[in-house]
């Protein structure tokens, strides 16, 4: 059996198949988590200042837009409004990518190595840069995710309030 292709129409299939892939392509990136081409080092200076001035404590979410606990973990505080509201009050939040894109292997020894956790890894700096507590994500871990307490108390936990000594006295 001989088949008649129209090749025009083949054609205008084969464009709109691209601009769907390309829109689609887009949004993707638009949404990525990590960014593999920010300047994590810049980004870290911005958010002291900017913790400083706001008297509060720089979280660093360290992970990569290939990993499902990484994508799990920014989900879930992204919608959950007992952990957006504790980092809100107390934390200048960022994101810094680990993929072979941009491991950010000068950031991260500054910041002594939290790789060795895994990912996502956190990381505290207070107002004045210095890094104050890494956090192994796998201890907030509830069965196949994430447990909303005990990501709050571990926030709560590193809070400027809660490292003031003058809170205890």
């Amino acid at each position: 059996a001989w088949y008649y292709v129209n090749t025009e129409q083949l054609m205008n299939q084969l464009v709109a198949l691209l601009v769907v892939d390309i829109v689609t392509m887009a949004g993707f990136s638009q949404n990525l988590v990590y960014n593999p081409t920010a300047d994590a080092k810049a980004d870290i200076q911005k958010a002291v200042a900017q913790a400083k001035a706001e008297g509060k404590n720089v979280f660093i979410q360290i992970g990569g837009n290939w990993c499902p606990w990484c994508m799990r973990f920014h989900a879930l505080s992204d919608s959950t409004p007992a952990i957006k509201e504790v980092l809100t009050k107390n934390y200048v939040v960022v994101k810094v990518n680990y993929s072979k894109e941009n491991k950010n292997e000068a950031t991260l020894a500054q910041l002594d190595f939290p790789q060795r956790f895994g990912f996502p890894v956190f990381v505290i700096l207070n107002s004045e840069g210095k890094r104050i507590h890494t956090q192994n994500s796998s201890y907030l871990e509830q069965g196949k995710g994430y447990s909303v307490e005990k990501i709050v108390d571990f926030l709560k936990g590193w809070t400027p309030a809660a490292i003031d000594p003058m809170s205890y006295e």
